[in-house]
């Protein structure tokens, strides 16, 4: 079970996380897209980390809507609006609560793909960040049933999510600007799935 204060540490670990990859994502998106993923993504994280000790007292579903403002307001490029409309859905989807089980976290989960599939008109198979988040998911639901615990849940969401962003290597990129190159964008790992898996190994981390 995490609390609201837990899910605040959490968010702080994303923030550290994304901002020590920051020069890794942009290589990865100077391949593919506008080269600036990683920086777009690290100066809104680093936002978010400035907003969040004013949330402490906050229910997780507020913590987690105010997060996706920050990032609608901050992140340029495509990643803003997804990762936006992914953190104010996963809010939705816990408002009031305190506390987050395994459970919950997965119903949450789902909302934040839901939104990213609505905002980006995308499904898994395009070479998008769903390639990483969707598996994940899958792996969680899957423990969920089973009845399992959230550190097993997450070593198998982290396995499914690392062999997503593999598996958008080998396949042609249909979305966003990494569309324009077609053929030339196979070998290239997406720079989005690889953001969404380290913003979940940061939340394995902290499990």
């Amino acid at each position: 079970m995490t609390d609201n204060k837990r899910v605040i540490a959490i968010l702080l670990a994303v923030a550290k996380k994304i901002e020590s990859e920051k020069v890794f994502l942009t290589e990865l998106d100077t391949a593919i897209g506008d080269g600036d993923h990683g920086i777009n993504m690290a100066r809104g994280f680093q936002k978010v980390g400035e907003k969040l000790p004013s949330l402490a007292d906050k229910d997780i579903g507020v913590i987690l809507k105010t997060v996706g403002m920050q990032l609608v307001s901050t992140v340029g490029g495509a990643a803003g609006p997804l990762y936006g409309t992914a953190f104010m859905k996963a809010g939705a989807a816990c408002q009031g609560k305190m506390e987050l089980d395994l459970a919950g976290f997965a119903v949450a989960f789902a909302a934040a793909i839901q939104g990213v599939k609505m905002r980006g008109k995308a499904e898994p198979g395009e070479k998008t960040m769903l390639d990483a988040l969707c598996p994940a998911l899958t792996a969680i639901n899957a423990e969920v049933k089973a009845g399992g615990n959230a550190r097993s849940a997450f070593t198998n969401a982290i396995q499914a999510a690392n062999d997503g962003v593999a598996y958008t290597k080998t396949i042609i990129a249909t979305k966003g600007r990494a569309s324009y190159l077609g053929e030339r964008s196979i070998g290239h790992q997406d720079p989005g799935a690889t953001s969404s898996l380290l913003i979940l190994q940061a939340i394995a981390e902290c499990i």
